[in-house]
């Protein structure tokens, strides 16, 4: 209160206010000054007489930094709209600072203090120091020091050269010395960035972006109460937290996320940011642990009491005090109760009796408490990505901002064991505190051996309230399967246990487990992205926190006394003692071995003869290793090996044995994998085996394998998988396995007859083999989806396959057939690639699902009814009649290397993806009246490839004709853009032969690589889009593949002087490797025009007068670590853009998940907030001006009537 008055009265003499007037406002500072320390919950609206002039003040030694760092923080930091103070003043002004200075001080947020070398020398800048560090203590100013090229110890302890400076201005009897000297040592106390130097530190424009990304962070939060470590990458969930809390039909909220992830700092963040607004709050540590020790009903009355002011007892299961229930509904109440654990918790305290405009947070490890619960919305909160995991470690480990420069690599490792896991960070960090960097070395070493072992003993509470079957599945998990496909461990587990999907379910929602997508997977790991097959669904993984994972490894050993007692073996080193010298106990469930890691291991016949509870065995060679297999190992001179009768799960590549030991019982046995075995029988076909409960056989690449018994029993047996069993020359009849689902015979170069198999069969693949026929007999395969016959021998195929009303995926790649039988309506993917096939007949209803038809390379001489294919001589032709083909499901037509194709007509606009690349003899294109079917692309197609490179006979009329599709399919791109903004559109691209751009479809257009053009007044005044569509002409002679291909777009749109708005600028890249329709390497030969569109490519207009374009073609490759190389960039020789003028017909709602359809894609962290994008305008309708008028004609003229503003 103090210092209100004094500021005040600074303030007085500033404005010369008289003493008549100076007393009313003395009561009222005065008033408000108490009322703040007396009611600081109660909000008043009286103004505060001193006006923040400064958001930061800058204290530095101009001598040392004023011309390098401190010059370009300052420019950083108002590049942001900071106002920042710098004193301007460069002689030394004594040891007393101006008012003014002072005063600039006391109004700003944040100091930041630059200490240099000869900081201390400088009288002024001491008294700077002084003054900050009072306002630190008076009202809580957020104080930053930089330690630029000095040594904190040397500012906390006056040391270096400090020392030298302070005994100078004590030879000089200074009063102020010794209050300097205290501030300057407080200073090096606090937390702040520690700059080096040198050729180890990092370059200094990366600590100035840290540190304006700090300074910007602490200015929006302006809450000096709380602690930085609170809030170490937390401001974005805090503000999606508080965006939920402002949502009016959000009343309980559910944070979620592992032990340690920081769960209850949230909700404290957010808690002391808004409780005040509230009439009655409360904050419930620990509930879990508050009901064990004291029982659920003394924490409702404790919580009732506390809200209504009155101390309660209830001892009945629900309030069924009418009076209370209405004094609860008359109180608008926050309640947050931390580390729930029980569904019935929510209804039991009463929350559903508070009144309106109540919040509730809830804070738990198991999600599906929070669903039970009752929570509105669920967020999980995801670990801190890397610069916030080393600031938050860093402020334990060095009491600053960021590592020392020496100790930068140990920080990573520390900082990759925690990854992200806040507890585990500030574990980590308070360890290594004060110690020498050889004790650093030792602690990291230690760390990738043991673990932290405070870390585990917290996390272990989550494991210890798991179940029997839960905690099987979470040690089996961090043993032997994190990192794999999700649908593969839930096939393992299965086979081991019963209720296994439900119980790794759980373990989800506990957060000891995760699943994520694989691409995912790949991004966390730095590796480039894949493309799947479009009908394909990217695969899931099973995925644990490092920690979680030592954790479980930790249980393991922990509960076994020596390692032939663990209940998993997955350590090569204690796999090879165990196997080696035959120390295997009852105690062993399952071994999983990499044995490339290991040599000369010789095995007993009896091995496992003392394992009788052994129910999994995984022995394996990673791909990379394949090649160096050693035959010999794991043999050792001995013809066979017993299996104990348990054993569920056998995977054994190189299996070194010619068959399976007689004395096995496979009773028991679910999943059967030998690759690449010495395989020559399963077993003795004489020998009755038990197959009840076999479920998946892999004997792939068993070259030396001869027959399959017939599997009597194995009426469960889904998968029979035969690849590359060379040796194989028929099968017996199957017909009896009655759950058989896929039969995988592919490349049994030696395999005749077709197989007989039981007519539910899915999936058929007998790529490869020396079938000559589809016989008559398929029609009874009534179940068949995918049926895969490439590169046979295969020359007839019966015309009952039509009667497949289930088939949807056709290969006939590179076989000799010659006629084609009629296809059956669902199917949807046909390859008649590199076939000899010279007429095929199509009826509408066949192609009415057909998405995907490949005929590249083909000897296809004629198509009938809805591709029809007529031609005389040797020049094929074909002709897609316009009354037939529009459908929009046939999406994708691949006719690369037709190099007798002569003319394409009358093609169906909508296709989506043409690839007609070198066909050499064609001559014309022409597509149906675009006004006759417009193109839709609210179904997904929102992209498009058109390529006909290395086409060089292509007539001008054809190319016109290409280049107006591709025109027509961008605008309509466009527009759609306009109705649903939100709509995602992805990569476009058309590519021909040529060296010249339409002047008619590209009005704006250069010879060279760049281009200025204007843009088009908004006459209407309404909310517009401008869509560019760019032209480029380059030569694609080094280009072996647009996969490679990467075109990037440097803009600069600028505005008119008189509007109020600024400009944009930025990069539009078109990088083509992620998109798998480019993925063929195709070598392109001159002069190419290339039509390109992204999602990118739209802006919303701002007035803008003038965009300004350069553009660029690269192509790269990717090194050994995943970085990107430049292989070659292309000369743009001409460029060209149109603008496409494109208004707003509706908006997006945002969208946040409610917890009854929360699934894997919770709401998450990922430090953006554009998941919660609220529409703010209605629906745009457009003007009818004069001037739009006149634009419509003009757009009429150019053939661009679907397309206007």
């Amino acid at each position: 209160m103090m210092m209100d008055i004094l500021r005040f009265s600074s303030y007085c003499k500033h404005k010369q206010l008289s003493k008549a007037n100076l007393f009313p406002w003395c009561i009222l500072l005065s008033f408000a000054s108490v009322s703040h320390y007396l009611f600081p919950f109660t909000e008043y609206s009286f103004s505060s007489p001193r006006p923040m002039k400064h958001q930061v003040f800058l204290s530095f030694r101009g001598e040392d930094t004023r011309l390098n760092f401190t010059s370009h923080l300052l420019k950083a930091l108002k590049d942001t709209g900071t106002n920042v103070f710098l004193d301007e003043e460069t002689l030394e002004r004594g040891e007393q600072i101006s008012p003014a200075l002072s005063n600039a001080i006391v109004a700003s947020n944040l100091s930041i203090i630059i200490l240099s070398k000869d900081y201390a020398s400088s009288k002024s800048c001491l008294a700077e120091v002084s003054w900050i560090m009072k306002c630190k203590r008076t009202q809580q100013q957020i104080v930053l020091p930089i330690f630029y090229h000095v040594d904190p110890s040397d500012v906390r302890n006056l040391g270096g050269s400090f020392k030298t400076s302070f005994n100078d201005h004590e030879s000089k009897s200074l009063d102020q010395v010794q209050r300097w000297k205290e501030a300057f040592a407080e200073v090096g106390k606090l937390k702040g960035w520690h700059i080096e130097g040198g050729k180890s530190d990092r370059p200094e424009t990366e600590y100035i972006k840290d540190i304006v990304e700090y300074v910007t962070k602490k200015l929006m939060n302006d809450k000096s109460s709380t602690t930085f470590e609170e809030l170490v990458g937390i401001d974005n969930q805090k503000t999606t937290i508080l965006k939920l809390i402002m949502q009016k039909d959000c009343r309980v909220i559910g944070l979620w996320g592992m032990a340690g992830i920081g769960k209850t700092s949230l909700a404290g963040v957010v808690y002391n940011e808004i409780y005040s607004k509230f009439e009655g709050c409360r904050f419930l540590l620990n509930v879990r642990e508050k009901i064990q020790k004291q029982g659920m009903e003394y924490l409702r009355n404790s919580l009732l009491s506390e809200i209504l002011n009155q101390r309660n007892h209830i001892f009945t299961p629900l309030i069924g005090s009418t009076f209370i229930q209405e004094r609860l509904k008359n109180k608008k109440v926050i309640v947050v109760l931390d580390d729930v654990d029980d569904p019935d918790l929510i209804d039991y305290l009463g929350v559903k009796h508070f009144g309106d405009g109540s919040k509730i947070i809830l804070t738990s490890r198991d999600r599906q408490v929070l669903k039970n619960g009752g929570a509105d919305k669920i967020y999980k909160i995801n670990e801190l990505n890397k610069n916030s995991s080393l600031q938050l470690f860093s402020t334990f480990a060095f009491k600053q901002l960021n590592p020392t420069a020496n100790f930068r690599d140990l920080s990573n490792h520390f900082v990759r064991y925690a990854q992200g896991n806040p507890l585990a960070l500030k574990v980590l960090g308070s360890k290594p505190y004060t110690k020498s960097r050889k004790e650093w070395e030792s602690e990291v070493d230690r760390l990738k051996e043991y673990g932290q072992p405070k870390i585990s003993q917290i996390l272990k509470c989550s494991f210890d309230e798991l179940d029997e079957l839960e905690k099987n599945l979470f040690l089996d998990i961090a043993c032997f399967f994190k990192g794999k496909f999700k649908t593969e461990v839930e096939d393992i587990l299965c086979s081991l246990y019963k209720g296994a999907v439900c119980g790794i379910s759980n373990l989800v929602d506990k957060c000891l487990l995760d699943v994520s997508r694989f691409q995912d997977m790949l991004d966390n790991l730095g590796r480039r992205r894949l493309q799947f097959h479009s009908l394909r669904e990217e695969p899931l993984m099973i995925s644990m926190h490092d920690i979680l994972e030592e954790l479980g490894k930790d249980i393991v050993r922990q509960d076994a006394i020596g390692i032939g007692n663990c209940s998993r073996l997955w350590s090569p080193k204690d796999v090879y003692q165990v196997l080696r010298y035959n120390k295997g106990t009852e105690s062993i469930r399952g071994i999983k071995l990499d044995m490339s890691q290991i040599d000369n291991l010789g095995l007993s016949p009896v091995i496992f003869e003392n394992m009788l509870n052994l129910r999994f065995i995984h022995f394996y060679f990673p791909r990379k290793f394949k090649k160096c297999w050693n035959k010999n190992l794991l043999a050792d001179q001995v013809d066979i090996i017993s299996l104990p009768d348990e054993l569920r799960y056998l995977s054994w590549s190189y299996y070194p044995f010619k068959s399976l030991s007689s004395s096995f019982n496979p009773k028991n046995l679910v999943v059967l994998k030998l690759p690449y075995g010495d395989m020559e029988q399963l077993w003795n076909e004489d020998d009755h085996q038990d197959l009840v409960s076999l479920r998946e056989i892999q004997l792939s690449d068993c070259k030396n394998l001869r027959k399959i018994p017939n599997l009597p029993g194995a009426i469960h047996l889904e998968i029979l998988n035969c690849d590359g069993c060379e040796s194989l020359i028929e099968f017996p009849c199957l017909t009896h396995l009655a759950s058989l689902k896929s039969f995988q015979h592919r490349r049994c170069h030696n395999l005749e007859k077709f197989p007989e198999i039981p007519s539910h069969l899915n999936f058929l693949y007998l790529e490869g083999t020396r079938i000559e026929e589809v016989p008559d007999s398929i029609e009874h395969l009534v179940g068949l989806s995918n049926l895969e016959l490439g590169n046979s021998r295969v020359k007839n195929v019966s015309n009952n396959i039509s009667k497949l009303e289930s088939l949807s995926y056709l290969g006939l790649s590179h076989c000799p057939i010659t006629k084609f039988p009629e296809i059956p309506r669902s199917l949807s993917v046909l390859d008649l690639s590199k076939t000899q096939i010279e007429q095929v007949s199509l009826s509408s209803d066949c192609v009415s699902n057909l998405q995907y038809l490949d005929m590249s390379g083909s000897s296809i001489h004629k198509l009938q009814c809805n591709i029809s294919l007529s031609g005389s001589g040797e020049i094929p032709t074909i002709d897609v009649p316009s009354s037939i083909l529009r459908f929009k499901s046939l999406q994708t037509w691949t006719m690369n290397h037709c190099k007798s194709l002569k003319l394409l007509l009358e093609l169906p606009p909508l296709i989506g993806h043409l690839d007609a690349h070198d066909c050499t003899s064609l001559e014309k294109v022409s597509f149906t009246d675009k006004n006759l079917q417009q193109h839709d692309f609210s179904d997904g197609n929102d992209e498009f490839c058109m390529m006909f490179s290395n086409c060089f006979k292509l007539n001008p009329d054809s190319i016109d004709s290409i280049e107006a599709n591709a025109m027509f399919k961008i605008g309509s791109i466009a527009e759609n853009w306009g109705e649903r903004y939100y709509f995602d559109p992805g990569t476009s691209v058309c590519c021909f032969p040529g060296t010249e751009i339409s002047a008619n479809k590209f009005e704006s257009q250069n010879v060279n690589s760049s281009l200025t053009l204007k843009i088009a007044p908004n006459v209407c005044g309404k909310r517009r889009f401008l869509a560019f569509a760019i032209c480029l002409v380059a030569d694609l002679t080094h280009c072996t593949g647009f996969r490679k291909l990467e075109f990037t777009s440097e803009y600069q749109m600028t505005v008119s002087s008189c509007s109020d708005g600024g400009g944009d600028c930025g990069k539009l890249i078109v990088d083509l490797s992620d998109d798998g329709i480019f993925k063929s390497k195709h070598k392109y030969m001159g002069d190419h025009v290339l039509i390109l569109f992204k999602n990118d490519m739209v802006k919303e207009a701002k007035n803008y007068e003038e965009a300004s374009f350069k553009f660029y073609i690269r192509s790269y490759s990717y090194n050994e670590e995943g970085k990107k190389i430049c292989l070659h960039d292309f000369k743009v020789k001409k460029c060209g853009v149109h603008v496409f003028y494109v208004g707003a017909k509706s908006c997006a709602d945002g969208n946040v998940e409610s917890s009854e359809n929360s699934n894997l894609n919770e709401m998450s962290n990922d430090e953006s907030d554009d998941s919660f994008y609220s529409a703010e305008e209605d629906i745009v309708e457009e003007a009818n001006s004069d001037h739009t008028k006149e634009a419509l004609a003009m757009m009429e003229k150019k053939g661009m009537e679907g397309l206007n503003d």
